[in-house]
């Protein structure tokens, strides 16, 4: 599979287990995130090399929840989107992939807080008598779209799996998210620090991902997940363009391909 990169560039991230409880809201100043491990700054969604807005992440767990965290530096923090399930890449915004049996989810953030979330089940995987033929995945009262198996010559290369069928409604159960600005949103005449990003994926999305794991995990489990940045670039009165950051190179401008997410490794 000529999209798929090699071994050796797909980072390992150690997830640590929480301390204790915590509220989610935004602040990454709080004592569990200092004692986790931030990854090492996104790199260039194509290239692998080094971005000029520095990005990490950060992960925790505990017996009820996955926590994500991502500190952005950017001097001039923008967001025009309020609703619910907007098209959020269309602003600068945060993205976490996790990768699944058969399928994978999507959920972006922008400054505002503003989510939106997708799941995607593989085409060839949704069959009558399968594990996703459910309510809940039902193609005729769901909101469905079809993601196509990309094929261009600069920016995508088609995966050999092919269409994915999006279920646009789909809500992680239990989700929280919060976002905290460090400057004044939508000021361009401020210069801004950047913004944090925390959120709680409950372990009962999990399941629903990977029915043969178990979760909570236990010390030497592990997951797949991506964790992205896109970044709206204006300049000369051009067209915007989106640059894409990443936790490790995909090689092609595609988040949605779930071989190349990274490991998350769940640590006592």
């Amino acid at each position: 599979m000529s999209n798929v990169i090699s071994q050796d560039r797909i980072v390992h991230y150690p997830c640590r287990k929480a301390p204790g409880a915590f509220p989610i809201n935004g602040d990454l100043e709080k004592l569990p995130w200092r004692g986790a491990e931030r990854s090492r700054p996104f790199v260039d969604l194509v290239t692998g090399e080094q971005v000029f807005l520095k990005t990490q992440m950060a992960a925790l767990w505990d017996e009820k929840a996955l926590y994500v965290a991502c500190w952005n530096e950017e001097p001039d923090v923008r967001a025009s989107l309020t609703e619910r399930d907007s098209l959020i890449w269309y602003d600068n915004d945060v993205e976490v992939f996790f990768g699944g049996e058969d399928c994978y989810y999507e959920f972006e953030i922008n400054a505002f807080n503003t989510v939106y979330e997708v799941f995607f089940i593989y085409q060839d995987a949704l069959k009558r008598g399968s594990r996703f033929d459910t309510p809940q995945f039902d193609l005729y009262t769901k909101d469905v779209d079809v993601l196509s198996g990309f094929q261009d010559p600069v920016r995508y290369k088609k995966h050999p799996r092919g269409r994915r069928w999006a279920f646009m409604d789909f809500d992680f159960p239990g989700l929280q998210s919060a976002v905290k600005v460090d400057g004044k949103i939508n000021d361009p005449s401020h210069i801004d620090r950047g913004w944090t990003v925390e959120i709680a994926f409950p372990w009962e999305g999990f399941r629903i991902l990977n029915p043969g794991k178990t979760f909570p995990p236990a010390g030497g489990d592990s997951i797949r997940g991506q964790f992205f940045r896109f970044e709206n670039i204006q300049c000369n009165g051009r067209p915007p363009f989106s640059a894409g950051w990443s936790l490790n190179e995909h090689g092609v401008y595609d988040s949605h391909i779930p071989e190349n997410f990274a490991y998350l490794h769940f640590t006592d």
